[in-house]
């Protein structure tokens, strides 16, 4: 656990992007985008909700700064560990404890993560339910960084991997935002990856109504990248062992006259 922590915050370039593009990003969406008011559809209600145009930028921008941030930061953090924790299951070290050791700094940088941009967001406007609006962030970090960690199985390139994850985030998001997309609302949406954590924000933003169910569809793509994302993790660092059929004829040639 101490390692995968001191591997995130030894990422000047992550922590850099997190000190500065997640408050500029917000900032710029709130200042620059115009008020006129947004039609958003909250599913949770099942009706929508009207929302001041660069108030509904600022949240979709600060879910897209997160997820690209921590998807970044897992990628970039699981293939420079990926030779050292081959080695340490080569020694006997148990590959569950590894794999909770990821799973539990992903959770950690996270929640601090969505616990910055939720206070930077406090002083422009401020959400009705705070502590959900921040539960949605922390959700779709969640859900990128366990992408970040399936991308590392794929490419190894610290340049692919962003590219891949500006790509992935900004189709997510992007079509999820009216002021983009006017067919926010169409019912394709609800697969994208994010859409369970951006629809929390939103409500938790302006409404009293707990959204369960956005929730729970958030929950449920983080463990599902999660549990993706620890196989690759389990099949990288497996280890080759010889056959038993060469083994046997090795013993056959030592022990022959």
């Amino acid at each position: 656990m101490r390692f995968a922590l001191v591997e995130q915050a030894r990422n000047r370039l992550a922590l850099l992007i997190v000190l500065l593009f997640v408050p500029l990003w917000t900032t710029l969406a709130y200042a620059v985008v115009a008020q006129t008011p947004l039609r958003f559809y909250v599913r949770p209600v099942g009706r929508f909700v009207v929302m001041d145009g660069n108030v509904l930028t600022q949240v979709v921008g600060a879910l897209q700064a997160l997820a690209l941030v921590i998807a970044f930061m897992m990628f970039v953090a699981t293939v420079r560990s990926a030779v050292f924790d081959r080695r340490l299951v080569q020694a006997g070290f148990p590959r569950s404890c590894l794999a909770l050791a990821k799973c539990a700094s992903l959770v950690l940088v996270a929640a601090a993560v969505a616990v910055y941009a939720t206070a930077w967001m406090h002083l422009f406007w401020r959400p009705v339910q705070p502590v959900v609006f921040a539960a949605g962030m922390f959700t779709g970090a969640l859900i990128y960084g366990s992408i970040g960690i399936v991308l590392a199985a794929v490419v190894r390139s610290e340049l692919a991997g962003m590219f891949l994850a500006i790509m992935i985030s900004s189709i997510d998001l992007l079509l999820q935002n009216p002021l983009i997309n006017p067919q926010s609302d169409s019912a394709l949406v609800r697969y994208l990856p994010a859409h369970g954590a951006l629809q929390t924000a939103v409500t938790a933003a302006g409404l009293h109504v707990m959204p369960w169910s956005c929730l729970l569809l958030g929950f449920g793509w983080a463990l599902g990248m999660a549990g993706l994302g620890m196989t690759a993790f389990a099949l990288r660092t497996r280890i080759h062992r010889p056959a038993r059929a060469s083994t046997a004829g090795v013993v056959e040639t030592i022990s022959a006259p």
